[in-house]
């Protein structure tokens, strides 16, 4: 496994001043994104685990559905769930957004630096009560409009962007061809069953990406994928 300060240059944001959206995940050999409990935090060992935390730290701002947060257990993130000497220059650490339709926010991760990603069309008194201890970013009517949220992100100096999931969110960002980079931690196992893909969206697409790397670690391959819009 290369050593922290490999791994930081392996996943090293662009030198740029605009937004830069990478998605991470988990999988396994056969493509599912849960294991036999219907989680994704342990398919990948600590290969992964260390790649996680390594990305965490990397990031100005971690993205992940109200719903991934609740299943998979989310916290506030804390100074020692990632890599200080990661940080260079930028808070202690990243901030955390969570997208809910409906504002349904587990109470765990209600402190003053959550950002809470809704759309117009959210429950007006949970909008009123959230925004006394979070910051609530309304983006779109009925929907949470992702180029606006990229907007919002950006005018706070969040540019280096982690989504964590889940698949439908992901979903929706590959939808609106918003994703500049996949992290993908192939799994060595067959799971079967019902597991859900990586991507759950409401159209087909067909995205050219090229390859950034891959490390193998004990079976588990770490692989990197950024996304081809010369062939745009």
């Amino acid at each position: 496994m290369p050593d922290l300060d490999e791994l930081a240059d392996l996943y090293a944001y662009p030198d740029s001043h605009k937004p830069w959206l990478r998605t991470n995940f988990v999988a396994s050999v056969d493509g599912g994104v849960q294991d036999p409990q219907g989680l994704s935090g342990h398919l990948g060992g600590e290969p992964d685990a260390t790649v996680f935390k390594v990305l965490r730290s990397l990031s100005d701002v971690v993205l992940v559905g109200a719903g991934t947060a609740r299943a998979e257990g989310y916290h506030p993130i804390s100074a020692d769930s990632i890599h200080e000497s990661l940080r260079e220059g930028r808070p202690r650490v990243p901030r955390l957004a969570v997208v809910s339709r409906n504002l349904d926010i587990p109470e765990s991760l209600l402190t003053p630096g959550l950002i809470i990603l809704t759309p117009a069309s959210s429950p007006a008194e949970a909008r009123q009560r959230l925004s006394q201890t979070a910051e609530v970013v309304v983006a779109g009517e009925n929907a949470v409009d992702w180029p606006a949220v990229l907007d919002a992100f950006a005018a706070r100096g969040l540019n280096r962007i982690l989504c964590e999931g889940g698949p439908a969110l992901h979903g929706s960002l590959v939808d609106l061809d918003l994703v500049d980079e996949a992290c993908v931690t192939i799994s060595p196992h067959l799971v079967g069953g019902p597991a859900k893909r990586i991507t759950e969206g409401a159209r087909a697409v067909e995205l050219p990406m090229r390859l950034g790397h891959v490390v193998e670690e004990d079976g588990v391959l770490l692989t990197r994928w950024v996304r081809d819009r010369r062939a745009a």
